[in-house]
């Protein structure tokens, strides 16, 4: 089969968002990212029933190579990630997040963590039950990725859904927090299975108590700093001129150059890009722009999310030819849907619990989190990072069976949660 251009790649997924995006908003009326996700699964399978019935065309496994030349975890981990967390920071009121910094603050650590070590050892006896036999370190990275709600699907979906002020604070601080935590865990816990299976670790020396919280440290506080050095320096230049569009360039370079800076240094990149995002469109919005530059930087910008969107939760609809799915895997999925429901009620309702004795909470609030954290992209582009191990095939099957339901069965009923428990 001929290699795709990068140009031939973009062409494609963009034609195809667009064709599949017309069809949804004139016949399915769903959300766009749902929709485009639906109609990508639904030609997926009759793609896969075409295979099926005239096996010599080989349709599924040339669609099989063009999306192996698709570096999924390269285009969304090191490409679109940058410029949707951005996209997403700037709409994101930062005084409503500091009104409810603690209760942020403890469900995009604590929670993970929480969410992590319970899926993990979940997980752990579910596959040792059904005969799938998964190391329990690969268990509990799988925790690590799908334990973070995405951002990219969070902030997508309370678009279409009408939730309190309060609320949407918390759901939109945590979703933009919480992936840059759980991609820190997510490497902490690669390393200690590199280790494991090599015998050394990075430089010869073992990954303990100590070297895995400086790694954190490291790399989320220093993602923060870096993200508040480079948002103002982008502030001051964007304050000392009036034309937008140097100014919008300004925001692009600051992104691409936070996130590069992030991985050079071994810093969080989600986190410094978070960090920046804020600061530009809280403070940037208000004092460093114009009212015409204004409004040229956040069409530009809700414009440039809405396109990378569209592209990649197509992408993620038509991965599911790039899986191998067995009986075993289904029964692995079927089961930790619950138990991944069960370790995100946990996470958010024991910090919302305890914090509800001194500050007041909206009713709801733990059922909507727990059903409104949907995962998405980046989990499925973390699993797709993972070494060629032989547990990775599974892994990637359980973890889309979850993005799948979250995105679809979640996602399209998220409305009625909200209108149900939210008084």
């Amino acid at each position: 089969m001929t290699t795709l251009s990068l140009f031939n790649i973009a062409t494609i997924t963009l034609t195809l968002a667009a064709f599949f995006g017309y069809i949804n908003h004139r016949w399915l009326r769903m959300p766009i990212s749902i929709g485009l996700v639906v109609i990508a699964l639904i030609a997926s399978i009759m793609v896969m029933l075409v295979d099926l019935a005239v096996p010599q065309l080989g349709i599924q496994s040339a669609v099989r190579l063009s999306l192996a030349q698709i570096d999924f975890h390269e285009t969304l981990m090191k490409g679109m990630l940058s410029f949707l967390l951005f996209a997403g920071a700037l709409h994101v009121n930062i005084e409503d997040l500091i009104h409810r910094k603690y209760a942020i603050t403890l469900m995009a650590t604590v929670g993970v963590l929480i969410s992590t070590f319970f899926i993990g050892f979940a997980m752990y006896y579910v596959t040792g039950f059904i005969d799938l036999e998964i190391p329990l370190i690969y268990c509990l990275i799988f925790g690590s990725l799908i334990a973070p709600t995405d951002p990219v699907a969070v902030l997508g979906i309370l678009k279409t859904v009408k939730v309190p002020t309060s609320l949407k604070a918390k759901i939109a601080g945590e979703s933009l927090f919480n992936d840059g935590v759980g991609v820190v865990v997510f490497t902490i816990l690669v390393a200690i299975a590199t280790q494991s299976s090599t015998g050394v670790g990075s430089g010869g020396e073992e990954i303990g108590a100590f070297e895995m919280s400086r790694i954190f440290l490291l790399e989320a506080g220093g993602g923060a700093v870096l993200g508040l050095i480079t948002g103002y320096i982008a502030y001051w230049a964007l304050k000392s001129i009036d034309e937008y569009t140097i100014e919008v360039l300004i925001t692009l370079a600051l992104v691409m150059s936070s996130y590069s800076l992030a991985y050079a240094l071994h810093f969080s990149g989600p986190i410094a890009v978070v960090i920046s995002g804020l600061l530009i469109g809280n403070s940037g919005m208000r004092f460093a722009m114009s009212e015409s530059t204004r409004d040229h930087v956040q069409k530009f910008w809700t414009l440039l999310d809405e396109i990378l969107n569209a592209s990649l939760f197509l992408i993620i609809g038509f991965e599911i030819l790039a899986i191998s799915e067995t009986t075993t895997n289904l029964i692995a999925t079927l089961i930790m849907i619950p138990v991944v429901l069960f370790a995100r009620f946990i996470s958010v309702g024991l910090p919302i619990s305890l914090l509800s004795l001194k500050q007041k909470y909206t009713p709801g609030a733990i059922a909507v989190l727990t059903w409104g954290g949907l995962r998405g992209g980046i989990s499925v582009a973390l699993v797709l990072s993972l070494p060629n191990v032989p547990e990775k095939e599974s892994l990637l099957a359980i973890t889309y069976g979850i993005v799948i339901f979250s995105i679809i069965v979640q996602g399209l009923t998220v409305k009625k949660v909200v209108e149900r428990f939210v008084k």
